[in-house]
C-alpha cells in the first residue's frame, strides 16, 4: 500500500492494485473563502497543489463534503463516471453534480476487492459538534495488504477508539490541525488527540494531515512534532508528510 498526501485531507491511496482519491480539494490558492468566524481570515486553500496527475484514480473517497474535503473545483473536474463512495447522508450532493456511480456504505461493502467499512466520529464537541456533523471515517481492507483507517474530521471520541478496537488497523491517518472557531472547543485532532490515537492503535502507524492548507487550523507541522515529542509519541509511531510526499507501507 501507497499513500501520498496531495494537500490537507486530500490523499491518494494505492491499494490491491486500485488508485483511490480520499476527500479531493482540488482549487488553486485563494480560490474559497475564509472559513467564517475564525482567528484570521486568509482565504483559502493557504498553499497550492503539488504535481498532481488524476488519470490513474480508479474511485473516489468521500469522508463528508464540507468544502475543504470535496469543493466546487473537484465536482467540476473529476471524471464522472469515477465510482464515489461517500457515507449514505452525502449520497444526493455528490449525485447532483452528475457523478454516476455514487455507492453510499451504510456499515459495509465489497469494492472490487476492497472491504470498505464506515466509522463514526466526532466533529467537534458540544453544539458546535452537532452542527458539523454528520461525518464519518472509513476501513479499508484488501488481501495480502496493510489495513487502512482514515478516521474523517473527528476529535479523539469513543467512537475512534472503538474503532481502532474493532479493525485493528495497521496505519491510521488522522485529521490533526486542530481546526476552530472563534467559540468552542478544536473540531479536528489537536497535538493531544493525536498522541492519544497513537496510544490506542497498537503497532499501527498514525499518518497526521489536515494542516497548514486552511485558515482556521492553526497547529501546524512544527508544533505537532514538538508536542508528540514531549509526549513521548514519535519518530516511527506518527509520520507528519509534507504535501506531495508518498509513503509505502
Amino acid at each position: 500500500m501507497e499513500i501520498r498526501l496531495v494537500r490537507h485531507a486530500t490523499l491518494i491511496v494505492r491499494l490491491d492494485g486500485k488508485a483511490l482519491l480520499v476527500d479531493p480539494m482540488l482549487s488553486p490558492p485563494g480560490a474559497m473563502p475564509p472559513i467564517q468566524n475564525t482567528p484570521n481570515d486568509r482565504r483559502n486553500p493557504l498553499v497550492g497543489l503539488p504535481e498532481l496527475d488524476l488519470s490513474p484514480v480508479d474511485a473516489v473517497l468521500v469522508t463528508h463534503t464540507h468544502a475543504d474535503h470535496f469543493d466546487e473545483a473537484a465536482a467540476g473536474e473529476l471524471r464522472k463516471d469515477l465510482p464515489v463512495l461517500c457515507q449514505p447522508e452525502d449520497e444526493e450532493k455528490i449525485s447532483s453534480h452528475g457523478f454516476a456511480n455514487v455507492l453510499p456504505v451504510k456499515g459495509s461493502l465489497d469494492w472490487e476487492g476492497i472491504e470498505v467499512h464506515r466509522t463514526g466520529g466526532r466533529h467537534g464537541t458540544g453544539e458546535i459538534g452537532a452542527l458539523m456533523a454528520p461525518v464519518s471515517g472509513f476501513v479499508l481492507r484488501a488481501p495480502g495488504e496493510p489495513t487502512l483507517y482514515v478516521a474523517g474530521d473527528t476529535v479523539w471520541c469513543p467512537e475512534v477508539e472503538d474503532a481502532l478496537a474493532e479493525h485493528a488497523p495497521d496505519v491510521v491517518v488522522v485529521n490533526a490541525g486542530a481546526a476552530r472557531f472563534n467559540e468552542g472547543d478544536p473540531i479536528t485532532m489537536t497535538a493531544g488527540d493525536v498522541a492519544e490515537v497513537a496510544r490506542h492503535a497498537g503497532g499501527a502507524t498514525v499518518v497526521a494531515v489536515h494542516m497548514e492548507a486552511i485558515n482556521h487550523c492553526l497547529l501546524g507541522r512544527d508544533e505537532l512534532r514538538s508536542s508528540l515529542a514531549e509526549a513521548e509519541v514519535s519518530g516511527r509511531r506518527v509520520l507528519i508528510p509534507a504535501d506531495g510526499e508518498q509513503t509505502a507501507f
